[in-house]
């Protein structure tokens, strides 16, 4: 009898593995999501919510002491083109913001370039001048109200001088240079700050090979220090831009907006408008200038780094 030899039986066909679905590309995305969702909350719950409401209540009147809030549509928006009081305010806020920005890049970087010349007595020199940026706002105002006044103590210097010094907050030629000077000395501290940090940045051998090639303390400053710090000359150029047009308590404690309209800024017209004659629907239609006002010029900025920002192409 002749044996046959069987043959194994073939293996069942193994069905083809699911790859999984929590791969490490998935992790890393989940990881970076978790990571960024409280910052987006925080920005659609106070930028973007926020200026929803605005737009929403800039169609409106909104009368709060009557209980009434009623749709009005593009009035407020007419009203704002021919409001007799709101081309004063946008020249205050031109002046303050122009005369500001000047007067603290230029000091800054002044005061910058002297710190970091590792002299001695720099430790004190840069606490003296960065100690305000500390200070509370409101109470850094409220003593340079004090000294500002007619009988105060920047006069009581004067006089030590011989010199009749006027009404500082009262009279119309002085009151916003005073606005500006409080609010100089109170920001320039963080912009010497950042302007030194840059500037030790800079390599030395840079200096050194401008001064064997005979350029002078000028050229070297023009042609390489400029430059090389010209990043962050953007920076506090923005920074000090938007902070300049968001004035608020320095002119509330110290002018309210006078002597007549002559240090009214946009933002204080705002507050005027919407909290003192309760008209919320067209203080609301002014924050939205304010808005495009600055994102024109946030965006305007930053276009032009390309022609004289140091490594931007």
């Amino acid at each position: 009898m002749t044996l046959l030899a069987s043959k194994p039986a073939a293996a069942p066909a193994r069905a083809p593995q699911r790859a999984p679905y929590w791969t490490m590309r998935r992790r890393d995305e989940l990881a970076g999501w978790l990571m960024v969702t409280p910052q987006l909350a925080g920005i659609v719950a106070f930028v973007i919510v926020p200026l929803g409401l605005v737009v929403w209540y800039s169609l409106h009147e909104w009368n709060v002491l009557a209980g009434t809030f009623d749709f009005v549509g593009g009035a407020n928006y007419e009203q704002l083109t021919s409001d007799p009081r709101l081309g004063p305010a946008l020249r205050a806020t031109g002046l303050f913001s122009v005369g500001l920005v000047v007067l603290n890049l230029s000091l800054a970087l002044f005061l910058a370039v002297l710190l970091n010349q590792k002299l001695r007595g720099t430790v004190v020199f840069r606490t003296l001048f960065f100690s305000p940026v500390v200070v509370t706002l409101v109470a850094w105002t409220i003593v340079w109200g004090f000294l500002l006044q007619d009988n105060g103590g920047v006069n009581g210097f004067l006089q030590q001088l011989g010199i009749d010094g006027p009404n500082w907050l009262r009279g119309e030629s002085t009151a916003m240079i005073s606005v500006i000077v409080v609010q100089l000395f109170k920001g320039v501290g963080l912009n010497m700050v950042l302007f030194l940090a840059a500037l030790q940045g800079v390599p030395a051998e840079l200096y050194e090979a401008a001064r064997i090639d005979g350029a002078s303390a000028w050229a070297r400053f023009r042609r390489v220090t400029v430059p090389l710090i010209s990043p962050t000359i953007l920076l506090t150029s923005i920074l000090t831009v938007v902070g300049s047009l968001q004035v608020f308590a320095q002119i509330a404690v110290l002018t309210q907006g006078g002597p007549g309209t002559s240090t009214t800024v946009l933002v204080y017209y705002l507050y005027q408008q919407a909290f003192q004659f309760h008209h919320f629907g067209y203080g609301a239609t002014i924050s939205l200038l304010l808005f495009v006002i600055v994102l024109a010029l946030t965006v305007l900025q930053w276009r032009m780094r390309r022609r004289w920002v140091f490594h931007e192409s």
